[in-house]
Formats: C-alpha cells, sequence, structure tokens
C-alpha cells in the first residue's frame, strides 16, 4: 500500500527547497497576532497577511465573507475553516483553487477561512522547523487568528472546521485538542488512525514525497508521544458535544474518475489506495466513536477516490448539518431587483441571481450584491455593476464612501487587449493579470492621460496612491516608474536610471526634493528631470547623477552644461578633507568655496572665471605718515583649487546601458 502514497494526498505542489536553519522565535505571552497587509480579491474575497508571533513570519489566510457582510454593516457572523491537503500550494487554498467554494458559500452567512500553504504540516505545532518552515499551525489557528478575526472582521467566537485528506486529520485533531475552539468537525477522506501499524511510516513516505519533509521533525520518531497525542482514533473521547461527520469513498472508479481496464477500476491508481486506506482509518475511527456514543453522520460512497471532485461533493453534502451547528439561518433572501437595477440586470445576466435586497450606501445611493458582482445606484450616475478584481479594489478603498465615488460606467476592456478599466466619479480603476485592480485619480490620473495612459511611457499603475512619510505629496507605483505629486510641483513621472539615482539619494527627502518637470532628452542619448532642488542627469557612457542648485549647477551652466567641455556628471558632489565641495565631470570637475565655484579640465587648471559668490576684496593700502616706510601689500585671495587625490573623471556606466 505505501508505494500508493507517491504523489497524492490531493493536488500537486512545488518541492520545497533545502533545509534551513531557525531561530525558535521568542513571544512574550499574550503577544497578538496583527495584520501585515491585505488585498481584496473580490467584492467577497480578502487576503490576509497576519504576523504570526508563534511563528515568528506572516501567515496568509484567505476570507469568504458572508452573504451579508455588506448589506448588515452592524452584523457578525460565525466561522468555518477549511484545511487544505498535503500537497497545499502557497497561491491559493485547494477549497477555492481546485473546487467551489467559493461560488458555493457565496449566499451562506459564514466566513469561510481559508489558510494558504501549510504544505505537509497536518496544521500542527511541529518539535522544530523542516525545510524552511516554522510550521505552528495549531497555535495560529486556534489561539492566535480566532481574536484578530472577532475584533477586526466581525466574526463570532461560533466555529466550525472541515478538511479534506490531510486537512480531514487536522480538522479531528484540533477540534479534539481545542476544547471549545468548534462546534462542528468534519473529514473527507481523511486519515484518522495515525499510529496504528505502518502509519507513521506511511505518512513519513508520504511527506517525504510532498516537499521533502520529515516527520520526526512534526511528531518525532514512531516511538514518540507526539504521535499518540495528536492521533484522532485516540483523541475521540475529546470530541463528545461535538458535532461530527465524516466521509470517504470506496477506491473503485467513480463518475468523475478515468476508467481502466478492469471493470470497476481507474487508472488512479494513487488515488484509489489512499481512498481504501482512508476508508479502513476512517470506519476504524467511526467504531471508536460508537464505542463511545459520540454522534457522528457517515457517508460511505459506493465509489470515488481520493480526488478533488468527491471532497467538492462532500463540501455540499455536509453543509446543513453544518449550518445547524453554526446557527445559520438557510432561508434564501428575498432579493427580488426592481428599479433602476433590475433593468440593468435584464442586459447583464452574467450577473447571476441575487444574494441580498438593495440596502443603502453612503452619499445617497443604494447597492445589491448578486452572486458575481455588485450593482450600485445613484441619481447621478444610474445603476452599475462592478465586479472581479475591480470590485475588489473598489470595496478596499469602502466603495461610494470613498473618493471615488459611485462608477459611472461599466467595466471595458482596454485596446491593448491587456488590461480592463471602469470610471468612477473621481477616478479609474485599472487591471491587468500583472498589476492587479489599481486606483488612479486626480493630478496623477491627468498626467498619465497626457503621457497616453497604458500606452504612455509609464504603463500601467501596479500599487496604490500612497502619501510620502515627511512632506505634503503622494507617490504611485506604474509598471515603468513612479509618478510624484506635490501641490507645489504637480504631478510628475521618474522612471528607469534617473527613479534608481533619486532612490539612491532618499527621494522627496533628499535636497532634490519633488520633481518639477517631465524626463526631456539630451545629446549622446542622455536624458535629464529637473526637481525642485537641481536636475539627475543620465546618458549611456556617465549614468545617472545629480546636481544640485547653487554655484556648482551655476558654473557648470557657464560652461555650456552637458554641451560645454565639462561634459555630463560623473559623480555626485562631495565634501572635500579641506572644506570645499566638489563634483566630478566627464570633462572636469567643479570645485565650490565660499559660495564661488571654479571648472577645472582633466589636467587641473582652471576653465574660465570662478562663479558665484562675491569676488575677493581688493587690498586698501593703509594711511601712510610723512616719514614712515611703506606698508607691504595685503596677499592676494588664495584661488579656488582641486582637492588632492579627487578621483579623475571615468565613465560611470559602459556603454550597454540603453536610454531610459
Amino acid at each position: 500500500m505505501f508505494p500508493l502514497a507517491v504523489g497524492v494526498f490531493g493536488g500537486t505542489g512545488a518541492i520545497a527547497g533545502p533545509t534551513t536553519a531557525f531561530a525558535e522565535p521568542q513571544v512574550p505571552a499574550g503577544t497578538p497576532a496583527t495584520v501585515q497587509k491585505s488585498v481584496w480579491l473580490g467584492d467577497r474575497r480578502v487576503a490576509l497577511w497576519v504576523n504570526s508571533p508563534a511563528t515568528g513570519a506572516p501567515v496568509e489566510v484567505q476570507l469568504l465573507m458572508p452573504r451579508d457582510w455588506r448589506a448588515k454593516p452592524d452584523a457578525k457572523f460565525p466561522v468555518m475553516f477549511m484545511l487544505d491537503g498535503l500537497r497545499a500550494t502557497d497561491d491559493e487554498n485547494g477549497w477555492t483553487k481546485d473546487a467551489g467554494a467559493a461560488g458555493f458559500f457565496a449566499d451562506k452567512n459564514v466566513m469561510v477561512v481559508l489558510p494558504v500553504g501549510g504544505q505537509s504540516s497536518f496544521y500542527t505545532d511541529w518539535l522544530q522547523p523542516d525545510q524552511g518552515r516554522n510550521y505552528k499551525w495549531e497555535t495560529f489557528l486556534t489561539k492566535e487568528l480566532p481574536p484578530l478575526l472577532e475584533s477586526q472582521y466581525r466574526a463570532t467566537n461560533v466555529r466550525a472546521v472541515s478538511g479534506l485528506s490531510m486537512g480531514g486529520s487536522a480538522a479531528m485533531m484540533l477540534a479534539a485538542r481545542n476544547p471549545g475552539w468548534v462546534r462542528h468537525a468534519a473529514s473527507y477522506s481523511g486519515f484518522l488512525t495515525l499510529t496504528t501499524l505502518g502509519m507513521p511510516q506511511m505518512v513519513n513516505f508520504a511527506m517525504k514525497d510532498a516537499g521533502g519533509f520529515d516527520s520526526n521533525a512534526m511528531f518525532g520518531p514512531p516511538s514518540s508521544p507526539e504521535w499518540k497525542s495528536h492521533d484522532p482514533y485516540e483523541l475521540a473521547d475529546k470530541l463528545k458535544g461535538i458535532a461530527l461527520y465524516v466521509s470517504s469513498g470506496s477506491g473503485t472508479a467513480g463518475a468523475t474518475d478515468p476508467p481502466g481496464d478492469v471493470p470497476g477500476l481507474t487508472t488512479n491508481y494513487a488515488g484509489m489506495g489512499l481512498e481504501v486506506l482512508s476508508r479502513l482509518s476512517t470506519q476504524n475511527f467511526v467504531a471508536k466513536l460508537n464505542k463511545l456514543n459520540i454522534p457522528v453522520q457517515v457517508s460511505y460512497r459506493p465509489s470515488g477516490t481520493h480526488t478533488w471532485p468527491y471532497w467538492d461533493f462532500e463540501m455540499r453534502q455536509s453543509w446543513p448539518q453544518i449550518a445547524a451547528a453554526l446557527g445559520v439561518d438557510g432561508t434564501p433572501s428575498d432579493c427580488r431587483p426592481g428599479g433602476a437595477i433590475g433593468g440593468l440586470l435584464q442586459l447583464n445576466n452574467w450577473l447571476g441571481d441575487c444574494l441580498t435586497g438593495e440596502y443603502p450606501v453612503a452619499n445617497g445611493g443604494v447597492a445589491q450584491d448578486f452572486r458575481n458582482g455588485v450593482v450600485f445606484y445613484s441619481p447621478g450616475t444610474g445603476a452599475q455593476p462592478v465586479t472581479g478584481a475591480i470590485a475588489g479594489s473598489y470595496s478596499a478603498l469602502n466603495g461610494a464612501a470613498s473618493g471615488l465615488g459611485f462608477p459611472t460606467n461599466g467595466e471595458q476592456p482596454l485596446p491593448d487587449g491587456r488590461g480592463r478599466y471602469q470610471p468612477f466619479q473621481g477616478g479609474s480603476i485599472y487591471w491587468t493579470p500583472r498589476t492587479g485592480a489599481q486606483m488612479v485619480r486626480g493630478a496623477i490620473l491627468d498626467q498619465w492621460g497626457k503621457q497616453g495612459f497604458e500606452r504612455g511611457p509609464a504603463g500601467y499603475p501596479n500599487g496604490p496612491e500612497a502619501a510620502t512619510p515627511n512632506h505634503d505629496g503622494v507617490v504611485q507605483g506604474f509598471e515603468n516608474g513612479s509618478v510624484y505629486f506635490s501641490p507645489k510641483s504637480g504631478a510628475h513621472l521618474v522612471q528607469g536610471l534617473i527613479l534608481g539615482r533619486y532612490a539612491q539619494i532618499g527621494y522627496e527627502n533628499s535636497p532634490f526634493g519633488f520633481p518639477t518637470g517631465e524626463e526631456q532628452p539630451l545629446k549622446d542619448l542622455g536624458r535629464f528631470v529637473s526637481f525642485e532642488g537641481g536636475n539627475i542627469y543620465w546618458s549611456p557612457l556617465s549614468g545617472a547623477w545629480g546636481v544640485r542648485k547653487g554655484p556648482i549647477m551655476d558654473a557648470w551652466g557657464a560652461q555650456g552644461f552637458e554641451n560645454g567641455g565639462l561634459g555630463f556628471p560623473i559623480g555626485e558632489e562631495g565634501a572635500n578633507p579641506n572644506g570645499t565641495v566638489q563634483q566630478a565631470f566627464q570633462g572636469g570637475s567643479i570645485v565650490q568655496q565660499d559660495g564661488r565655484a571654479q571648472a577645472f579640465g582633466v589636467d587641473g587648471k582652471p576653465i574660465g572665471p570662478a562663479v558665484g559668490g562675491p569676488p575677493p576684496a581688493e587690498p586698501k593700502p593703509a594711511p601712510q605718515p610723512a616719514a614712515a616706510a611703506a606698508q607691504p601689500a595685503a596677499p592676494p585671495a588664495e584661488p579656488v583649487l582641486p582637492a588632492e587625490n579627487f578621483p579623475l573623471p571615468i565613465p560611470a556606466l559602459g556603454p550597454e546601458v540603453r536610454p531610459n
């Protein structure tokens, strides 16, 4: 039976990297979990990266919001955890990736919590890290995450847990080990007897295949008491008072299995063998529950293998029992569309069936939720649908209450065939698969539009607008640069190696401040951008360097800027030990002292007169008594000279560099 474990336990996934040394995080007692980042993926789905004190790193979970999440903003909702299989991936939970959980729960008033990742983890607290992972899933799911959901996402302390394969084992294990955590636990094709003869070895074999993990890092050797303390069979008596559901197939070919040459068998030999093992394990577990007089709802399918179509089926079959345990009202919402929204629906039947009735939103409008989107209405904009990732971005911004206001038209494709956008009263939201959905508004939208929107040099927005931390301004990232705005300087794009230099010197916090103009061409394929405190220049042979406003800029200008003998700058200005300030150029350098700047050639000889500051004072002769000897004249002022050992001008970048 053991070879049948190869490549199974639910789904496929990448092999984890080599083991990384970890230090166990030192966590003060009672340290709460916090949200590091949240991204709305749709109008009812949000991804959270939660700082886990136990793990010492962010853990991703995704939430499917309850049906009435927006319609009843003061309501709180029960929670359902849905655990993945052994080959859980780091991009998405299998219940939405390989099954239909998102659509099925759209009309249910329960918050679905989908942990992302956890390959081979069994959702437990491991004894030690392995393969670069410090698994502390039990603490995270049962102790750290619930208080955060209750305080920030309107969850109640009424919970259920379900899982497939590895997740089914974990559902029963965690429910038994954590009294009061859940009211319902469901296992679909789980392995519920982890310490019977050969099972620890089989688990270790499967974990090695799914990511190279070692079960000794999880529970220790098979003789360790940790195995029994995590075995659902051994913990069965701890499940009293919890509503239970277990299921498994027979291993024979079902409706969704590829048929083999022998009637009743499938070519999915691994899925067949694992489901047989799950059936035997589940039967032993159920027998133990019966002996303890613990009620359990059992679904033994007459066919079916260890694959997703059957777990999707069991998710739906078990829901009535789960809903009853959570106290979820299964009555469909009375949500018949009418008025302007009803008229829109007739032309947009892709929205699907309604989930809620109309409900009020900010600024005198109304909205209504549908299975595939939301329709917003205001007298000034009419009824407009919002869906998908654009709806997610709109939700994250607080919808109609945000500066965007109401949508003024539906979602539209863009000419390049790569993206889509939707206009709103206060701006637009643009989306591509690569950049996600991002709002653009105000002066940044105006400047981006002057340059050709997504067809211009900036490309699509790839991040939200963000306030600059120490100055009155904002910045927004685009595929090919960033647009900066301040009330004084306006909105301007900075890109390429000029943006790289701007970053190195401190962005708007540097002496250069905000950009004041767009990038302009110069000789020799050069470019420059003007800033409040100077300019940043780039050419293929010189690289990107800034020249600040003041005497050095004036002296360089007197020589014709880059068109003169000095050429382009090849370094930033810097202080010399003798108190002067010096900047190197392709054809020499400029030295500043006491407000005056003198240009020098590569031979160290002055080029032209010094620029800036008052000229040195002429010495005044002292009054001469008739018989007195003549006094010596005052020494002339010392000329401005370049510092010794200042580096000679050299090209900063090779000719392979191309213009921005």
